[in-house]
This record gives C-alpha cells, sequence and structure tokens, in this order.
C-alpha cells in the first residue's frame, strides 16, 4: 500500500549543496519544503577524530554503498557493460551533505569560455575547429559568465571563500570573502618558478577558510588547521564549508522546511489532468520499506548526476538520446576530466603530509582559450596547479618510473621520496562526443528492482591530445622549481573505472537555449515539465579544466530564483 503525504509547495530530491541551496532560498521566500534524503542524516558530532586514513580514504566510510545502487559501464555501444563493483574512478557520496561533505574545497568559477565555447570557438577560429564532423558536440550552455556572476558571488559569500582575483578568470562584482590561504614553501616555489616563466600564478580559491567566517545567512565557518584530512573526509573543526553547517543549517531554522531521511526517490509521477507538469515524486522508506507519494507544486531534482538522469529516464520525461541520429538530449553530452601532470624528485624534504584540501597555487594559462589554439588539434585546456593537501602514508607510495612496485626497492625508495616528491597538475576537461553518453541499462537493477545508469564512455582523441599538452607543461614548471628528476604521467590509453580520478562527473541533463540539445533551460527548468527543475554537474554541456563545485553551487542559487519566480507566477520562465 502506498501512503500519500501532505502536499507541500517544494519538494527536493536529495539534500546536499544543491537541495540545501533551494531549501534554504525557498523556505526564505516562505515556500513550504520537504527535502527527501535517501541516506542517514549527520554532522560535526559524528567526526571527532576523523583522522582515519584506512576508514574514510581506502574503505570509503562516507562513499555510497554500490552493493545497493551502482552504474554499468562500457568504452563504447559496442561493448557489454558491466557493473561498477567498488568505488573507483569516482567516488559518489552518500548521507545528508551528499558528495560536499568530502569535498576537497577547491572552489573555481568557470570562465566566461565555458559557457559559450561554441559560439566563441568558431568565432575566432572557424567553424571547423569545433570538428563536428570527427563527432564532437560542443553547445553554448544559454546563459554567460556575466549572467551567472551574481550567483557565483552569492555561492562565495555562503561558504566564505579564501582567494584572491584571478587575472586570467571572468570579472568580478567582489572580492572573496576571507582572504588566501598561507602560502608554504612548495607553493612559493611553485610561484616563483611560475612568474620566471612569465606565467600567472594565483592562490587557489579555497572553501578550507583561512580565518573564521559568518555567512550573510548567520552561519559560523571556523578557521582551517591545515590537518590534511579533506578529501574522502569530514571536517571535524567546521572549518571546510560544506551543505551540513551552512545552507542545511539555515534551512533548518525554518518551520518551512522538514528533511526526511531514508526517503530513496524512485519516480517522477506526471500529472495525470496535464502532462507538462508533474504532481509529486513516489519514495521508499529505506529501513521499512513501506512507499509514499509525497505531493508538490515543485519538483527539483538535486541528487548526483547519475541519480538526476535515472529518475528523468525511469519516468518517461524527456527524449533519450540516441548517438546513431544524434536526436534526443536525456542523457546527452557525458563528460569528465583528464589530469596531464607530472612528478618530481627533489633532494630536500618537504612537510607533504600537512596541508588543506585546497591549500595551493595554480594558473589559467594554459586554461580555456587563454592561449592560441590555433596549431593544436584540441579545444580547451586545463588550470595547472600545485596542491598542498596531505601525503598520507597508506596511499602514498611515490618512486620514479622504473622502479619496481614491490619488494625491497620498492620500500627504501617510497619512504626516501615521502616528503621529497611534488607533483604539478594540469586538471584538464574533456570534450563532449556523440559517443559518449548515458542510457539506461537493460540487464542490472538496483536494490529497489529500478533499472541502472549504463555509462558509456571513452577517451577522444582530443583528451589525449590536450593531457599530454598538459603534462609537458607540468614538467617544464617542475624542471623549473630544481627537481633532480622530472616524471610525466603516462598518456592516456581506454578509460577505465578504476583507479581514482576524479568526482568530476557532469552531463546528461545538460542546459541551453535549444529543447533539441539540452533538457533544461537557464533556470534549469525542465522543457517539457514546467514545474520540474534539475540543478547539478549534469547541466555542464562540456566540462571544465576546474572543480565543478562552484558553478554547482552558482546554478543552484539561479534554479533558486526560477523556483521562487514559478512559485509566484507559474509558466514557463523566460531569461530577463
Amino acid at each position: 500500500m502506498v501512503t500519500t503525504l501532505d502536499k507541500v509547495d517544494v519538494v527536493t530530491v536529495g539534500v546536499g549543496w544543491t537541495g540545501g541551496i533551494i531549501a534554504a532560498e525557498a523556505t526564505k521566500a516562505g515556500l513550504t519544503v520537504m527535502g527527501l534524503e535517501r541516506g542517514k542524516k549527520r554532522g560535526t558530532a559524528d567526526y571527532q577524530h576523523v583522522h582515519d586514513e584506512l576508514k574514510y580514504a581506502v574503505r570509503y566510510e562516507l562513499m555510497q554503498d554500490i552493493a545497493k545502487e551502482t552504474i554499468t559501464f562500457r568504452n563504447n555501444k559496442d561493448q557489454k557493460a558491466l557493473p561498477m563493483r567498488q568505488q573507483g574512478s569516482f567516488l559518489l557520496g552518500d548521507n545528508l551533505g551528499g558528495a560536499g561533505t568530502h569535498w576537497n574545497g577547491q572552489t573555481w568559477r568557470f570562465l566566461p569560455y565555458d559557457f559559450e565555447i561554441k559560439s566563441m570557438t568558431e568565432e575566432r577560429y572557424g567553424k571547423d575547429k569545433l570538428q563536428e564532423d570527427d563527432g564532437y558536440t560542443f553547445e553554448d550552455w544559454g546563459i554567460t559568465y556575466d549572467e551567472l556572476e551574481p550567483y557565483f558571488n552569492t555561492f562565495e559569500k555562503t561558504a566564505g571563500i579564501s582567494g584572491e582575483d584571478n587575472p586570467l578568470g571572468g570579472k568580478r562584482s567582489e572580492s572573496y570573502p576571507t582572504p588566501p590561504m598561507l602560502k608554504s614553501r612548495m607553493l612559493r616555489m611553485f610561484e616563483e618558478a611560475a612568474n620566471n616563466m612569465e606565467l600567472n600564478p594565483i592562490m587557489m580559491p579555497s572553501a578550507n577558510l583561512s580565518q573564521q567566517y559568518e555567512n550573510p545567512d548567520g552561519e559560523t565557518i571556523n578557521a582551517c588547521q591545515y590537518c590534511a584530512f579533506c578529501e574522502r573526509f569530514a571536517c571535524e573543526y567546521d572549518a571546510k564549508a560544506t551543505p551540513e553547517i551552512t545552507v542545511i543549517k539555515t534551512a533548518q531554522k525554518s518551520d518551512n522546511f522538514t528533511l526526511r531521511t531514508h526517503a530513496n526517490v524512485v519516480e517522477i509521477i506526471t500529472d495525470e489532468d496535464d502532462d507538462t507538469k508533474v504532481s509529486g515524486v513516489k519514495f521508499v522508506d529505506t529501513l521499512t520499506g513501506e512507499e509514499f507519494i509525497q505531493p508538490a507544486e515543485i519538483v527539483a531534482l538535486t541528487s548526483y548526476i547519475f541519480n538526476n538522469y535515472k529518475l528523468l529516464a525511469v519516468s518517461d520525461i524527456g527524449e533519450q538520446y540516441d548517438p546513431e541520429t544524434g536526436k534526443g538530449s536525456l542523457g546527452r553530452n557525458y563528460c569528465y576530466q583528464i589530469f596531464g601532470g607530472a612528478t618530481g624528485f627533489f633532494e630536500e624534504q618537504f612537510n607533504t603530509f600537512m596541508g588543506a584540501g585546497a591549500l595551493g597555487m595554480a594558473l589559467d594559462d594554459y586554461n580555456g582559450d587563454n592561449f592560441d589554439h590555433e596549431d593544436l588539434d584540441f579545444l580547451h585546456g586545463g588550470n595547472m596547479a600545485i596542491t598542498q593537501t596531505g601525503a598520507r602514508p597508506i596511499l602514498s607510495n611515490p618512486v620514479k618510473s622504473g622502479t619496481a612496485s614491490w619488494g625491497e626497492e620498492f620500500k627504501e625508495e617510497s619512504i626516501k621520496n615521502y616528503t621529497r616528491v611534488l607533483s604539478v597538475s594540469g586538471q584538464g576537461a574533456t570534450s563532449p562526443h556523440k559517443d559518449n553518453y548515458l542510457s539506461m541499462d537493460t540487464e542490472y537493477k538496483d536494490a529497489f528492482n529500478v533499472p541502472l545508469v549504463q555509462l558509456t564512455y571513452n577517451f577522444t582523441d582530443q583528451d589525449r591530445a590536450r593531457q599530454k599538452y598538459l603534462a609537458e607543461r607540468a614538467g617544464e614548471i617542475l624542471e623549473e622549481m630544481g627537481a633532480s628528476h622530472v616524471d610525466l604521467s603516462a598518456e592516456l590509453t581506454d578509460y577505465n573505472i578504476v583507479p581514482y580520478q576524479s568526482t568530476h562527473n557532469t552531463g546528461g541533463t545538460t542546459m541551453g537555449a535549444d529543447p533539441e540539445t539540452s533538457v533544461v533551460n537557464n533556470y534549469l527548468q525542465h522543457w517539457d515539465r514546467d514545474n520540474l527543475f534539475v540543478v547539478g554537474a549534469g547541466n555542464f554541456q562540456h566540462n571544465s579544466g576546474y572543480n565543478p563545485t562552484a558553478t554547482v553551487g552558482a546554478l543552484a542559487y539561479r534554479c533558486a530564483d526560477g523556483i521562487i519566480k514559478y512559485a509566484e507566477d507559474g509558466g514557463r520562465l523566460e531569461e530577463e
């Protein structure tokens, strides 16, 4: 038997950064909000003495249980897709806060070029540079950087981001709310080398705060302790901006917000009387197995990209992308990232075991279209950075190329190099391609008998060329820093679902100005259902050379504006 609950103004499917932002803003506007989170409730009190590398970094304490929910993967449509049986290439968050709990805190704004990549590339280089005949599917996002800038600013104020102006980034209306983090010795070496090469290094914008800060909602974020347990870990000091200590806490102060955990949404319900709208969602209580319907005036999908896509697909909302015909937008333009970096071995020692998730220096001279691509066989590039995130001993075993991967020599070299190795990495975009997409698996299902998402993905020729280019530039910087030996990262072959690479999955529910090539408009309102909003990195038409969180946060604030406008006036939202 299915129980129907009382109707609310807004229901969010997932309560992390995006769900928290929408809940906080909607409740401020007087709307009633139900936040459905399939994981458990958690908070700072759960993370005291969290410095357990084996539990959190190796055994993935904070991650999704893929025995219950996973994806299937193949490199191309002629292969059989098989389930991902262990966390590997990316780490899917779980419980209240989602991946926003265990992120590093690197908080970049995407470049103006990112939002208009198709039109800007064609204007500068001509249409042939887009390589559409080779299957590349670059699209503009239907919004410009200038239109999104106020929302970037709002997100940075909410999270208290510590940083400094980027001479190669988009224009800012205000400076970062807190100053940059401390500049360690290895960062100063990178800065000096970059300046010698006439590049433009800056301190990385960080959600690990340089000083205590009270955000506009009255939430306090503390100063970072540089303990080096950020990525894959929660923060025991409330010094890393996460949804639980910012937007979720703000929403929970309002009587208009209700949080329901252990609530796994399995379907979006289309209105029986009006197929241009949805009427709510169906969810299962993961503790009791009971089924519920949550009616709502507005539904916001605010979970991770795979789940946002999955709910649209199983609810038959939108047209599934077909790589053979190019028709359909749902599942289109899945993208990921590449890392073209280098490792430098030094004779001197560094305190590499200390740090923070976003303690680093970076430069954008090789990112976006900040360098000439006329004679290069790829578009875009990557942000080049050195980070001091903390070299933890279980997962840090640096040895020079050619060293055995086990035995006495490996052990000796690992111990020697543990504090003598510095890495510079170019975090690069990947290019959207017609053969990379999301679909639904026809064989495998999750614990709730819902089909799994099927990922069809491989690196493209552009990705391989971009990665090689960035690795060579990283090597040049390390040589200028004085490394006695430099190893470039291996060139890309086929993409594999292991080992870990980055949790920067994008696409599948893209935004744009054309329903033929996008799922939502620039308010993240679904083209086929006026009261359905979909927000997350799935909205990206392609990836960038940055971590996605700040852009996701900005889009969430844009979406919240759209939801509030819709609640007031209804109908199709138009760009102002």
